[in-house]
């Protein structure tokens, strides 16, 4: 152990790990932190958004402590095993030498700082891209079933992690496509998949609805150099900070020289710099979706300032700067006085607790905020529910059980703005929300509205032909609901929402429980001309519509 680990390694990776557990302790969580814990609380092998490892990080630490650290635990551990084998990835014999580097040099990169104690689904994609690197390794030097089996159980950890994880393995099989043909490849890859079919299935049984929302309903607007491609370049920048000369400088300057790891480690970086480059042009690219370059350039970077004296001065010099401002940061985290800015991660448990003081414990229904919802449910540990609205987007709430734990039940309804609000409480940013109390709540989020074909023709005169099917175990009598349309622009941007008259084609009362009903309605068509998409709503209990179908594409120019 000593002597793949030098005892200053030791020291300073107990010190990070340390530091990262305060950390974890002492910081409230940021709003997606309190959505996974959310997801934690009803495992499952898949959610609305990702796949269920985020999940599972939260709920094995909940299992050993409670409060914000029951969140973060295993996150903070996952974030040393990262430097573990990236450590271990790099041959050089000098590197005993340079342990201080090492740890400048990684902590120096925000993102990887970050995801130490985060819990987000980068928190295991970074390390589970680490792992599989150091397996991959393994692997090409000598191919057995055991390191075989052990490549396939981590490229579907990798996709239990994050989708995009899908990049690292193609990437690397690009970097060595004689892969191909062997078989311990295949294998390999055969273990995957069987490790990933309950995830399939979980996506089978759900209609692939996580798959639809990423690759056909999130919203975007017109491209913009300055936002989309300008902002793609200032985040390669970012993800690096200071040190962001040399980490380029490392990778520009290295030499495959027929090493088939470094050759893989060359088109992992240089693919996810091409492919989001290349997506620049249609969407804003998130920072955190080209961090995993962090991990080969890291290997790179390393092995480089070994070699070179002067970028190893002045990596350690921009380390030194970089560690002094991560850690400020990391205090400003705890003590938001610090700094004349607000983070989400400041004043959580503050608002929580004033809106618990208005409502005690009746659960709370919040408007289009499955993060506020989930939120308050952590800090609470009281009921709480996203009601989605129609030209907004779903989330886990709209696929789980949450709105039937509520219906019929007395709740507290928040939102931006209400006529005739009951409280109001505001938060550290100023920002006040309004609630009013609903003695019996009643929301059918799970109704499905449908129209034949790929698009809707709203110059018919006949009108729109609808299908709506319920899938309660109740019928619904149609007097308790009403419809509306959401109006969405060519980047599936909510515009205005208009309520719609609708006519039942049968002369049944009710909603048939988990049978479909025929409806026409004469939708208006829109006076702008910017309008390409269509939502259909349902509501009750005069609360806003629902997201009853997906968003449709209207025939012509209107």
């Amino acid at each position: 152990m000593t002597l793949k680990f030098p005892k200053l390694f030791l020291f300073l990776l107990g010190a990070l790990l340390i530091l990262n557990i305060l950390q974890s302790t002492f910081t409230e969580l940021i709003y997606d932190e309190a959505y996974y814990w959310y997801y934690s609380q009803n495992m499952a092998w898949g959610y609305f958004d990702h796949p269920p490892m985020v999940a599972s990080l939260a709920k094995m630490s909940s299992l050993f402590f409670d409060g914000e650290l029951g969140v973060r635990f295993f996150s903070c551990l996952l974030g040393i095993g990262t430097y573990i084998l990236i450590w271990l990835m790099i041959d050089n014999t000098k590197k005993k030498d340079y342990v201080p580097h090492f740890f400048l040099l990684l902590f120096s990169m925000a993102l990887v700082n970050a995801y130490g104690f985060f819990t987000l689904p980068d928190t295991p994609l970074l390390f589970f891209t680490t792992l599989f690197l150091f397996v991959y390794k393994k692997f090409i030097q000598n191919p057995s079933v055991p390191i075989t089996i052990g490549l396939g159980l981590t490229m579907a950890a990798l996709m239990y992690s994050k989708y995009h994880a899908v990049l690292v393995i193609v990437f690397v099989l690009f970097s060595n496509w004689r892969l191909i043909f062997n078989k311990y490849a295949w294998l390999a890859l055969f273990v995957s998949l069987i490790c990933f079919v309950p995830h399939l299935s979980w996506l089978f049984q759900n209609d692939f609805i996580t798959i639809k929302y990423h690759l056909l309903e999130r919203p975007n607007h017109a491209y913009s150099f300055t936002e989309f491609t300008l902002g793609y370049f200032l985040n390669l920048i970012l993800i690096f900070g200071l040190l962001f000369p040399w980490m380029y400088l490392s990778l520009f300057k290295s030499k495959i020289n027929g090493d088939k790891f470094i050759k893989a480690l060359h088109y992992l970086t240089y693919g996810f710099i091409i492919f989001f480059f290349v997506s620049s042009f249609n969407r804003r690219v998130q920072t955190q979706w080209v961090v995993i370059i962090c991990i080969p350039m890291a290997i790179l970077a390393f092995e480089y300032l070994i070699i070179h004296a002067n970028s190893r001065k002045w990596i350690f010099r921009m380390g030194v700067i970089s560690t002094i401002l991560l850690l400020y940061a990391r205090v400003w985290l705890v003590d938001a006085s610090l700094l004349p800015i607000r983070y989400e991660a400041h004043g959580n448990k503050d608002w929580v607790h004033k809106l618990q003081s208005k409502v005690n414990e009746i659960p709370v229904v919040f408007k289009n905020s499955y993060r506020r919802a989930s939120m308050y449910g952590f800090y609470s540990a009281n009921p709480s529910y996203s009601l989605n609205t129609t030209g907004k987007r779903h989330n886990q709430y709209s696929i789980d059980d949450s709105e039937a734990k509520l219906q019929g039940k007395r709740v507290a309804y928040i939102s931006k703005s209400i006529d005739k609000s009951d409280f109001s409480y505001t938060r550290l940013d100023n920002s006040t929300f309004y609630g009013k109390y609903i003695d019996r709540f009643e929301s059918y989020r799970k109704l499905g509205c449908f129209v034949d074909g790929s698009f809707v023709d709203l110059s018919k005169p006949e009108g729109t032909l609808l299908k709506i099917f319920n899938p309660y175990a109740v019928d619904i009598p149609l007097t308790k609901i009403s419809m509306s349309v959401a109006y969405l622009n060519a980047y599936k941007k909510l515009q205005f929402v208009h309520d719609i008259q609708y006519e039942a084609l049968t002369e049944n009362s009710v909603l048939k429980s988990n049978d479909t009903t025929y409806f026409r309605s004469k939708v208006p068509l829109p006076e702008e001309n910017n309008i390409h998409y269509i939502q259909f709503g349902i509501s009750a209990s005069d609360l806003p519509a629902g997201i009853n179908s997906k968003k449709l594409k209207i025939k012509g120019e209107y």
